[in-house]
């Protein structure tokens, strides 16, 4: 280097603060110089979040002593800031911050110490939406504390948007996802129950415009919240209804509905997401429009096949409508396309049925109106919409995947369905609870199929079915003894301290019979009969095998003491142990005829639903309804839709009975329960 240009090179060095003049001695004088660019960092935030930071001058007076943001502690021999305009001639040039269009959240600096409460937004109108969730009740005290909580950390973190307003009122998110929640009562739902702002009027330079919006964005944001709640079962929690109703429910966390939906393009289609995805939820949504008068077939309002005024058709007739009339159904000329048929009697009917009136196949002149125009179709009964709405609202306790392979039971109808990549590969009858020991509504994995399975007996049946049977006779110089013919008719065993023990031995008029253990050996005559499939569950109820077949002969087969007796067991044995197991149906059939207490593990725990459906909705639009057996139906219309406030998922448990209440309580629940562990 030659001597002038280190003479110029020194005095250069000299008038740049924090760094020494002796820095002109070494080769990487100018590399040094670049790295300490002051806006560097925030430059390089701006790229990459296009977020605003603070140009201001430092004032290096009053500047303490910077902080780490790991330790909290001061970071020794920091060089000094330098003033952005106090660069020399002939120094490198800095690239300067884009000047934001309109004021915008600040970013914290690097260098500003990490603290624990809050930042307050620069933007007016977030900062308006901090205040009023600041100002509120403490998210402790609200029984949806979760959702609230929710809310302050997504809007008490700087840079965040906003959702659903910005300084012009509604924005096109905030549109699409209140048009969504408007349209709750396709769903199931009730509309009423979630407050929406009315910014249709909002007017941008009123004084309390910011005051209005922040409102706003915050009812929004929590009737999503709700409605996201509602729409996975929490409006009611079934468990307050009924004891017997117990289902798992699989209810959205707030945090994660609101730090979602914040990045969706569609918000409306995330918060739809949230509605049961099966087939049969969608049948009874388009249902529930028909009978409302909300028909979704608008398209075909004006047929192109229009029938006139005439007589009534009916099976048997001959006229030239029919030929029209088959051709409005679409169905089959035949041999004499005039001829009311049966085939063409089937389609009226279907056709009547799907519209809510009299399916009897006659067509007059009101099955004329809705041939020519299907889309005014009669209101269906409040009884058919509050038992469609009921349905809605139990496959919302249901996941929304239930598994490739599982098994459902649907008490109601007495039916048992094997599930495989959701087409339904078996069905068969099944005989459910008597009404006093009900059959519960809950969901379990099966862990185990026991071929020649132990009937342990419960105490309900004990004191209630066999004790009563065990009578004295006798007397004299031979002293008194007992009938326990009952036991021996079933092959009933008895164990005291895991000890046999002779039933005469035995003083029944003293013994308390439930400290007695009662047990039925595999056997031809045993209550559970050749299977049983095990699902651990706090009801002690499972499936297995019956020797009373004449149940399945009954169209009302309420027979049990909660347990579910299955019609042909080793065909769902086979099924079930095919998939997992790969065992051939020969295989099946010996453990089925041969097993003596044979417990079989699955490798893969098989999903099982009770479910209570007393509404479905067939492949062709009708309807079948199924006798409401323990009343539950009853219960939750009062819950549900009688504005059941006591039954709300959201509240909490009732207080905890006294001393003597609980002591009842577990006597009676006791009972019950061992009640259910019967055949």
């Amino acid at each position: 280097m030659k001597p002038i240009h280190m003479i110029a090179l020194a005095l250069l060095c000299a008038t740049l603060p924090g760094l020494p003049a002796s820095a002109a001695d070494k080769e990487t004088t100018e590399t040094a110089m670049l790295s300490a660019e002051p806006l560097s960092t925030d430059l390089l935030r701006i790229q990459m979040f296009g977020a605003v930071v603070d140009t201001a001058k430092p004032d290096v007076k009053k500047e303490a002593a910077p902080v780490s943001l790991r330790t909290n502690a001061p970071v020794a021999n920091k060089p000094a800031l330098r003033e952005p305009d106090a660069a020399p001639k002939g120094a490198a040039r800095k690239v300067a911050a884009p000047k934001p269009a309109a004021p915008k959240p600040e970013m914290r600096r690097a260098d500003t110490p990490r603290i624990a409460s809050p930042a307050i937004s620069a933007d007016p109108l977030q900062h308006a939406v901090q205040r009023r969730l600041s100002d509120g009740a403490s998210a402790t005290a609200s029984p949806k504390a979760g959702e609230k909580a929710a809310l302050v950390k997504y809007y008490d973190e700087l840079g965040r948007p906003l959702l659903w307003v910005d300084e012009k009122g509604l924005t096109a998110r905030g549109k699409a996802v209140t048009s969504e929640i408007a349209r709750a009562g396709d769903y199931g739902l009730d509309a009423s129950d979630y407050k929406l702002p009315d910014l249709s009027g909002f007017d941008r330079t009123a004084p309390d415009a910011t005051a209005t919006l922040a409102i706003a964005e915050l009812e929004i944001s929590r009737t999503v919240l709700a409605y996201a709640r509602d729409a996975r079962g929490g409006r009611i929690d079934p468990r307050r209804i009924s004891r017997n109703l117990d289902p798992t429910l699989a209810l959205p966390k707030p945090d994660e509905v609101i730090q979602s939906i914040a990045y969706r393009p569609d918000a409306g289609a995330y918060l739809r997401s949230f509605q049961p995805q099966h087939p049969q939820f969608e049948a009874l949504r388009k249902k529930l429009r028909a009978l409302r008068g909300d028909g979704t077939d608008r398209e075909n309002a004006e047929p192109k096949i229009q029938l006139s005024g005439g007589p009534l058709l009916r099976l048997g007739d001959t006229d030239p409508q029919v030929a029209l009339l088959r051709r409005r159904l679409d169905v089959p000329q035949g041999d004499n396309p005039e001829r009311y048929d049966d085939a063409l009697a089937e389609a009226v009917k279907r056709f009547q049925r799907e519209h809510n009136t009299t399916a009897d196949g006659v067509v007059g002149p009101g099955t004329r109106r809705l041939l020519n125009k299907p889309h005014l179709r009669n209101a269906g009964s409040p009884a058919d919409i509050r038992k469609i709405l009921l349905n809605m609202e139990r496959w919302r306790w249901l996941p929304q995947d239930q598994g490739q392979f599982y098994v459902t039971v649907n008490v109601p109808e007495f039916m048992l369905r094997v599930v495989k990549d959701d087409e339904t590969i078996h069905t068969t009858r099944v005989v459910v609870g008597k009404a006093r020991t009900p059959t519960p509504v809950f969901s379990n994995d099966m862990k185990s199929v026991v071929f020649g399975p132990y009937w342990n007996v419960p105490n309900s049946i004990k004191t209630g079915e066999i004790r009563p049977y065990i009578r004295p006779y006798g007397g004299g110089w031979y002293g008194r003894r007992w009938d326990t013919r009952v036991l021996e008719q079933h092959e009933l065993r008895i164990k005291y301290n895991g000890q046999h023990v002779d039933p005469q031995t035995i003083d029944w008029a003293r013994a308390d019979v439930r400290k007695l253990h009662f047990y039925q050996p595999p056997s031809p005559k045993n209550v559970l009969g050749r299977v049983k499939f095990v699902f651990p569950n706090k009801h002690d109820v499972y499936m297995h095998d019956t020797q009373e077949k004449h149940f399945f002969k009954r169209s009302v087969r309420a027979e049990s003491h909660g347990c579910m007796r299955v019609q042909n067991p080793d065909d769902v044995a086979a099924i079930i142990l095919k998939h997992d197991q790969n065992w051939s149906a020969q295989k099946t059939q010996t453990a089925f005829n041969t097993g003596y207490d044979k417990r079989v593990s699955l490798k893969t725990a098989v999903p099982v639903y009770i479910t209570y459906f007393t509404l479905w909705v067939n492949e062709d639009g009708s309807i079948k309804t199924y006798r409401d057996l323990y009343g539950h139906d009853r219960r939750m219309t009062t819950a549900l839709l009688r504005n059941g406030r006591n039954y709300a998922a959201t509240k909490r448990l009732e207080a905890a009975p006294t001393r003597e209440r609980q002591a009842a309580r577990t006597r009676h629940d006791s009972g019950t329960r061992f009640a259910r562990n019967a055949y």
